[in-house]
């Protein structure tokens, strides 16, 4: 698999494609990361120095990449956090790009904005963005539960009411969805549930809930979702083995006692998923 990714990166730590590169390649697929910031280290540390760089100059090295006639090739655009609408419509642009070269490509969209207990992080317009314009453009997105409301417009509180949210957001384009952190009435005390929801039915994963939060884990799970799902063609494949290597990372990490997620040292559960948990069908 070839995956254009256009996101951010860091040189100390692990997000945006220094959270994503790594685990694709693990996997033996080519990864093209396009950079939107060079950063230090990730913005949760409250410092940080580095080049934001401006969506013109994303766009001119697409556009370099476009002229070795490549784009043909690239069987998806990935990205995540989206600072500004004008980097959001580069983006756009290069999946437009790479759709006209290659219609069955996808684009796998991480709708970043927010979660539970922040609330919204990003700049004012930013969601109304990602929900009118991108995440409608997007194959599959991967929103975690309190994105997804968002999305929806609407408070959801059991299983049923998740998955009438996701079937809204679906309506409006994205065929897959995959919502991370989903706490309802009925996820057992100290656990939480992953969902996925494409065409062909509904499964979840219900994994204990570690007391760790780390920066990073989301770009991971977007970018190990998109690989299996597109190997596979399975959602529920794909969702078992995402869920097993992102929890066996936040494991590392744990037992590390570092904020930043060991995707070197878990990286042996990046490359085989260890059957850990198993996906039970919704519908």
């Amino acid at each position: 698999m070839k995956i254009l990714s256009i996101q951010s990166s860091v040189a100390y730590g692990h997000v945006g494609n220094s959270a994503a590169a790594f685990p694709l390649q693990r996997l033996g697929h080519e990864v093209w990361p396009v950079l939107t910031v060079h950063f230090s280290n990730h913005t949760g540390y409250g410092a940080w120095r580095g080049p934001l760089l401006e969506p013109t100059q994303v766009a001119e090295v697409i556009a370099g990449i476009a002229d070795r006639g490549v784009l043909g090739s690239a069987d998806a655009v990935l990205s995540g956090y989206q600072g500004d609408p004008a980097m959001g419509a580069v983006i756009l642009d290069a999946v437009d790009q790479v759709k006209a070269a290659n219609p069955a490509a996808v684009y796998c969209c991480d709708p970043v904005m927010g979660d539970e207990g922040r609330g919204m992080f990003v700049r004012p317009g930013i969601p109304e963005y990602m929900r009118d314009v991108v995440v409608p453009r997007a194959d599959i997105i991967t929103p975690n539960h309190f994105e997804l409301n968002f999305l929806a417009g609407r408070a959801t509180n059991s299983l049923p009411e998740v998955l009438e949210a996701v079937d809204a957001v679906r309506a409006t384009g994205p065929r897959h969805v995959l919502v991370t952190s989903v706490l309802h009435g009925d996820v057992p005390e100290g656990s939480l549930e992953v969902v996925a929801v494409s065409d062909e039915g509904a499964w979840a994963v219900t994994t204990p809930l570690l007391p760790i939060n780390p920066n990073g884990g989301g770009d991971v799970t977007a970018a190990l979702y998109l690989a299996h799902l597109w190997t596979t063609g399975s959602p529920a494949t794909a969702l078992e083995r995402t869920i097993a290597s992102v929890f066996a990372v936040l494991e590392a990490t744990l037992a590390a006692g570092t904020r930043e997620i060991q995707l070197i040292a878990a990286q042996d559960a990046i490359a085989a998923p260890p059957t850990r948990f198993a996906a039970r069908r919704l519908r």
